[in-house]
């Protein structure tokens, strides 16, 4: 891969200040207004920069569950998010799409490459099964039951996160499989937030329980 070449620029009719990557679309002109532009930056990031020694592969076996997840869109940023955070695994079940749409490939940003996935209409047939295997079943989920997410355990060496649909959540009869359920607080007006970044909080705090 070469290095990647970049200006800054400051549009002088609008004031827009917006990065120029050499051989992108947008050209000298501003994109705002097609006013003119003088460069602000330039910059190079050489390969070596980008590249940082990755953490050692974690013993710990990591899946996640969405059950019902309608948006294309949120799939393929779960898919990113889980490779990131180095789960293993992604199941996919009921109507949820699976990286054979484009939709979730445009947001997995190639993610599915690094994962394995698999798809399953049943998704409490599915977790019974999980169980027998000795995986430990949690949710991410509004419920009385539920405890804040900081409190997911870092002891468990097989454990798959369960994440329900936009609208109607996770189904009760998983949740009654759980070994744990838990919740975001919020501190908004909004009681909840988009699946793909409760998502990314709930991993980030799974992987930093280790």
């Amino acid at each position: 891969m070469s290095d990647l070449i970049f200006e800054i620029r400051v549009c002088e009719a609008c004031g827009l200040r917006y990065p120029l990557q050499q051989g992108h679309a947008f050209g000298i002109r501003c994109p705002h207004c097609l006013g003119e532009t003088k460069i602000a930056l330039e910059k190079t990031i050489h390969e070596e920069q980008k590249v940082r020694e990755k953490p050692e592969k974690s013993d710990y076996l990591r899946a996640v569950l969405l059950d019902n997840v309608r948006s294309a869109w949120n799939v393929g940023s779960v898919l990113r998010s889980a490779d990131g955070f180095g789960f293993s695994h992604v199941y996919l079940c009921g109507i949820t799409p699976t990286p054979e749409n484009e939709s979730v490939t445009k947001t997995s940003l190639g993610a599915e490459e690094y994962l394995t996935w698999s798809q399953h209409k049943d998704a409490v047939k599915l977790v019974k099964g999980l169980k027998k295997e000795g995986w430990k079943i949690f949710a991410l989920e509004e419920d009385k039951r539920a405890v804040h997410v900081n409190a997911l355990p870092a002891s468990d060496k097989k454990m798959c996160l369960i994440l329900g649909s936009e609208v109607t959540g996770v189904d009760p009869s998983l949740l009654d499989l759980c070994d744990g359920i838990f919740f975001i607080p919020m501190f908004g007006q909004k009681r909840s937030l988009n699946v793909a970044i409760a998502f990314s909080v709930a991993a980030y705090a799974a992987c930093a329980a280790e």
